[in-house]
């Protein structure tokens, strides 16, 4: 995307999004429960979970062609819940993109703005302003037929800013696109949005995508917000087993809490058991989570735990081995670094397991 375009041709000043006690059914299925989320201004947000949890739902509602039962959606302190989508400041980029097949790219660009009822002069100039900030104006006469599909996902970001909104809601734009062409566009969305100062809110399923472009994640499941932080706060701090298992590879070992002689243990489904250390609060019906490079095979570090395994298979993961291992009646994964000509540990081979505990969570559903 071309960096030489002013961004003054367009209105950027960044504003904060309000969802405030939001609720919405569809007959006896309630799809949005006591939704409260801040989003700061200039802020590239994600609401990230499975399909079905809500996310596109609750994006549509921001952009007015859902309504909520009730709570309130407020736009820069504005609030905007009973307003209709034109009035709201809002554009929106669709998971289909959207684009008019028998229109060029210049007429795409220009609708949202004639529809309006811009004065041509202006819309010439927005039209040519946004072409040129996502590097198609040499693009301008071509139809959406004509174009790759990275391509058509730049129009549709091209016919959004023109209109100058307020909000940018993107509503899994990268979906239709090859995994090569993906992780460029969502470099350029990235740096487009920071160029702008735009506010925007992304709806992915795929938490590589979130995790690389956004500042912050809400992590949604059956409605719910489960917990809202950063890539890296959600990644090591989860708030339960949910976000813990959504958001990378999370060990979960099932097991109880028993007391001896003054000493807890951590009894693992199977027979194995694990000291826990006085200091370690561990909640009620909590499992053990830890990831894959917070354990080792072999012996660990200092102040770390054995635990005996099987080893069940391997995985070749380029610079890491992944090696599947039973513990109990769980199956984990350790990541070890892969080394030419080492030894691989054989399938049905035992091992023991070096965890540390400061690494490890204890995390109840």
């Amino acid at each position: 995307m071309n960096q030489s375009l002013s961004i003054s041709e367009f209105d950027t000043k960044a504003v904060d999004v309000d969802i405030r006690n939001v609720n919405l059914s569809y007959g006896a299925n309630h799809v949005l429960k006591g939704i409260n989320l801040h989003i700061r201004p200039g802020e590239f947000f994600a609401f990230l979970g499975p399909s079905g949890c809500g996310k596109t739902t609750l994006l549509r509602l921001i952009a007015g062609f859902n309504q909520a039962d009730g709570g309130e959606v407020l736009v820069g302190g504005r609030d905007v819940s009973h307003l209709p989508p034109w009035k709201r400041d809002v554009g929106m980029v669709f998971q289909s993109y959207a684009l008019w097949p028998h229109m060029t790219v210049k007429r795409n660009v220009a609708f949202g703005l004639e529809e309006r009822k811009v004065p041509r002069a202006e819309i010439e100039k927005r039209v040519a302003a946004a072409l040129e900030l996502v590097g198609l104006a040499h693009l301008a006469d071509r139809r959406p037929s004509q174009l790759s599909g990275g391509q058509q996902q730049r129009v549709a970001v091209a016919r959004t800013i023109a209109i100058e909104p307020k909000v940018l809601l993107l509503d899994e734009p990268l979906s239709n696109l090859d995994a090569k062409m993906r992780v460029q566009v969502r470099r350029e969305l990235r740096d487009l949005q920071q160029r702008l100062g735009l506010t925007t809110i992304f709806v992915t399923h795929d938490q590589e995508e979130a995790n690389t472009i956004c500042d912050r994640i809400a992590v949604m499941n059956d409605g719910i917000v489960q917990q809202v932080g950063t890539p890296m706060e959600l990644y090591e701090k989860p708030a339960n087993l949910f976000v813990a298992n959504f958001l990378g590879t999370a060990n979960i070992l099932p097991g109880r809490v028993v007391r001896e002689g003054g000493e807890r243990f951590f009894d693992i489904d199977g027979g194995v058991r694990l000291p826990i250390p006085a200091h370690v609060a561990v909640p009620e019906g909590a499992k053990l989570v830890f990831r894959p490079q917070h354990a080792s095979l072999g012996k660990g570090g200092q102040g770390d735990v054995q635990l005996p395994g099987t080893v069940v298979h391997s995985e070749f993961l380029g610079s890491t081995l992944r090696y599947v291992v039973k513990i109990g009646v769980a199956e984990v994964s350790i990541d070890t670094p892969f080394h030419s000509g080492e030894a691989l540990h054989e399938p049905g081979s035992p091992v023991e397991i070096g965890l540390s505990l400061r690494s490890a969570l204890w995390l109840a559903a």
